[in-house]
């Protein structure tokens, strides 16, 4: 066999590899939709705690799904963070018809915080329930899901329970983004060992990160990951480090997010996080890109223009992938056929990689929310 067989041979045992893991993992994930309820009877408090800025689109129809919630106990508590359109007179709209929703205004974010940090922070400081669910501004949950999740978390006696949601998003192309997200994601985060006491692993969830408030306080609540573009994920290392237990769900139509509404906003969006992912090192996110060129267009180039063993290598290699991305598909609530184009999400990926490396590398940070945050400051808060 030629020099590039056996270059093919090791990408698609490679690739075989990542796959197996991901497929032998993901089928030891459970459900929520499987859970049994929590009962009525002394159910704890549940505050739920939603960070908020610039969120009158969604705001609204999320908040609704919260209120509808058929748990018995529980409180909205809803952090207007700064915002410069009609967020905040949505929320208080819906407080003053349900004493359930309190609100909070935030005028002015304190330096070294990053403002959607610095809100959840605020909300859970003004939350009194047993268990604090953190969740984004834009995730609607179905009215069963709060009731199934703390029933789920009491019965296995965890302190954390992060819930993969449905992704929602309009267009072929960034649905097939969103595919290629969360298998990436699953593939490099392996958060079926979250639950693992001996593994490392861990999980967070910025859909549903729902939280024992002893936990919570004990880990030391948001203040160790006030820089953190990346606090949902950092979340739950920190409450992994501190002793408590946790595990990740698949919340296949019970939790859905509209996550961006364009490719481009996705690009843009995946900006201000790309870089604390690898702790803001160069190398590793030079090293990202050839990665993702390589994986995605290397057995499709081998399938076109190769021949012998190199075509049939590669074409092993691209029904792998696709097999990967059709499991994603069907987690995440997207049209199966958006898995297709996972050569030009890979292409995205690298684009997004390179394209954070150099704009942030030249900006000396990040821009968030219209708040600068240098990069001095931000490789400080490393957890």
């Amino acid at each position: 066999m030629t020099l590039l067989g056996w270059a093919m041979l090791l990408l698609l045992l490679g690739i075989a590899g990542l796959a197996i893991d991901f497929r032998v993992g993901l089928g030891r994930l459970r459900r929520l939709a499987d859970a049994v309820p929590r009962e009525a009877a002394g159910a704890p408090l549940v505050s739920i705690v939603v960070a908020a800025k610039d969120e009158a689109r969604a705001i609204e129809a999320a908040t609704r799904s919260l209120l509808r919630q058929r748990y018995p106990s529980f409180e909205i508590v809803a952090v207007d963070d700064r915002s410069s359109d009609g967020t905040g007179a949505i929320l208080d709209r819906l407080a003053q018809d349900d004493p359930r929703l309190r609100v909070v205004h935030v005028r002015e974010l304190p330096p070294g915080w990053l403002g959607k940090n610095h809100a959840l922070a605020i909300g859970a400081a003004a939350a009194s329930g047993e268990w604090l669910l953190f969740t984004d501004a834009d995730v609607v949950l179905q009215p069963e899901t709060l009731a199934l999740a703390v029933g789920q978390a009491e019965r296995q006696g965890l302190d954390h329970l992060a819930v993969l949601p449905d992704i929602r998003m309009p267009g072929l192309l960034l649905q097939a983004f969103g595919v290629g997200f969360v298998c990436w994601g699953l593939v490099i985060l392996r958060p079926w060992k979250a639950s693992d006491p001996r593994s490392w692993r861990f999980v967070g969830i910025g859909a549903f990160n729902l939280v024992r408030a002893a936990a919570y306080a004990r880990a030391g609540g948001h203040a160790p990951i006030r820089l953190r573009p990346d606090d949902d994920l950092k979340l739950g290392k920190l409450l992994k480090r501190s002793g408590a237990r946790g595990d990740f769900l698949l919340g296949r139509g019970l939790v859905a997010v509209e996550w961006y509404d364009s490719v481009a906003a996705a690009i843009n969006g995946l900006m201000k996080n790309t870089f604390s992912v690898v702790e803001y090192r160069v190398l590793p996110m030079l090293a990202g890109v050839p990665l993702y060129l390589i994986g995605g267009l290397g057995p499709l180039l081998a399938v076109l223009l190769g021949s012998g063993p190199v075509r049939w290598l590669g074409a092993a290699a691209v029904l792998i992938q696709l097999g990967v991305l059709l499991r994603g598909a069907a987690e995440t609530g997207t049209p199966r056929r958006a898995a297709l184009l996972y050569p030009i999400v890979s292409v995205l990926f690298a684009w997004i990689i390179l394209r954070a490396l150099v704009l942030n590398l030249a900006q000396g940070g990040i821009v968030w929310r219209g708040t600068f945050y240098s990069l001095a400051e931000l490789r400080r808060n490393r957890v």
